[in-house]
């Protein structure tokens, strides 16, 4: 059986994924294989439809994710996380059982994570060197409000930011970005309990060569 099949909402989901997963060591797992598909409906689709697509590969792969934005699902009347818990008591009902399928509900989208503390996002957005930087022009603009780490509207702001560094959008800009941020410093829950998922899967060795308690 393959290791891991994918449906992701979108190309940016695809992309980033594909950065994330080509760095094992990083999320503390083994390297392994994963195939991405991606919903042409996008968010809704995924919310509505994705556990009965997932439900034909459950022969194929070992294990499925679900990844979805949270906002534009149509579900957003639902808590992300109760979404995600009723979404995952559908994989349990289905072909996958209990444990081999989770649904990843990013809330309120991706962007959040691209908003990591690191200076490879400043960079890969067209920020280096800029004057102001790239988080005193988010405040000025009324993206980043006092005491916030991130964005409340974090795919906005990400595209006012490309825009004013006349950078033009692109999935391979997330894949940059998944590829060089350092994840020690996302401090986004949902994105650690996508770390946490992969390594109850896929458990890793630690820096030292020694196999990590899951």
């Amino acid at each position: 059986m393959k290791d891991l099949v994918v449906l992701a909402a979108d190309k940016n989901i695809e992309h980033t994924l594909k950065g994330l997963l080509a760095r094992p060591q990083s999320l503390g797992i083994q390297p392994i294989e994963a195939d991405i598909f991606i919903e042409p409906e996008h968010d809704p689709a995924c919310a509505l439809r994705g556990v009965s697509f997932l439900a034909n590969f459950s022969k194929e792969y070992k294990f499925a994710l679900l990844v979805f934005d949270h906002q534009g699902s149509g579900k957003e009347s639902v808590e992300a996380h109760e979404l995600q818990k009723g979404i995952n008591a559908e994989f349990a009902n289905s072909t996958w059982g209990g444990e081999r399928a989770r649904a990843v509900v990013l809330a309120p989208e991706l962007e959040t994570w691209v908003w990591s503390d690191s200076p490879h996002v400043d960079e890969i957005a067209g920020w280096k060197d800029r004057q102001p930087g790239l988080r005193p022009w988010l405040s000025e603009q009324g993206w980043l409000q006092e005491g916030q780490v991130k964005p409340a509207h974090p795919k906005e702001a990400f595209e006012a930011a490309l825009r004013k560094a006349q950078i033009p959008r692109s999935s391979s800009l997330y894949r940059q970005i998944a590829e060089k941020v350092s994840l020690e410093k996302c401090t986004d829950k949902i994105f650690r309990d996508f770390r946490e998922i992969l390594q109850n899967w896929f458990q890793g060795e630690d820096r030292h060569g020694r196999v990590q308690d899951r």
